[in-house]
């Protein structure tokens, strides 16, 4: 048992798995937020255009009757297709994967790219590619200063 916890505690302690977890809890905050984004400024901007169709009530009850809002037809016990629902969940997909691509993007470009150390160096005379602390060249023999 006690070996048994100590490689729990070493897989848990992994720097991959506490990257995971920071990344899910700032995910599910984030989804919040995308959430409010669509359903509090998107979606009242598309209505606009579909002539203010609420995108939450669409839907298609299953036991033939006609209901206004999905509330009254999930109040009369009614099952029912919510396609409005599901496209109102795409549309949060695709805005929160832009989001986040341009986070990345943003991030990216903050990167400063890591200079690596140079190994090698050109020959003053035949211009080929030696090793940095080469004191003659092999290709032309020229004795390279330090």
């Amino acid at each position: 048992m006690r070996n048994m916890l100590k490689e729990f505690k070493k897989f848990a302690l992994k720097g991959n798995m506490i990257d995971l977890a920071v990344g899910i809890i700032i995910g599910g905050a984030f989804s919040s937020i995308v959430n409010s984004l669509v359903n509090d400024i998107f979606m009242p901007f598309l209505s606009i255009f579909t002539k203010n169709i609420s995108f939450n009530d669409w839907f298609i009850a299953l036991d033939g009757k006609d209901y206004a809002t999905l509330e009254a037809a999930k109040a009369a016990g009614a099952a029912t297709i919510n396609y409005g629902v599901f496209i109102s969940g795409v549309l949060n997909f695709i805005i929160m994967a832009f989001i986040v691509f341009l986070l990345v993007r943003w991030i990216n470009k903050l990167k400063k790219p890591e200079q690596t150390p140079a190994t090698t160096k050109k020959c003053p005379r035949c211009f080929t590619d030696i090793h940095i602390e080469a004191t003659k060249c092999p290709n032309c023999t020229v004795d390279i200063p330090q």
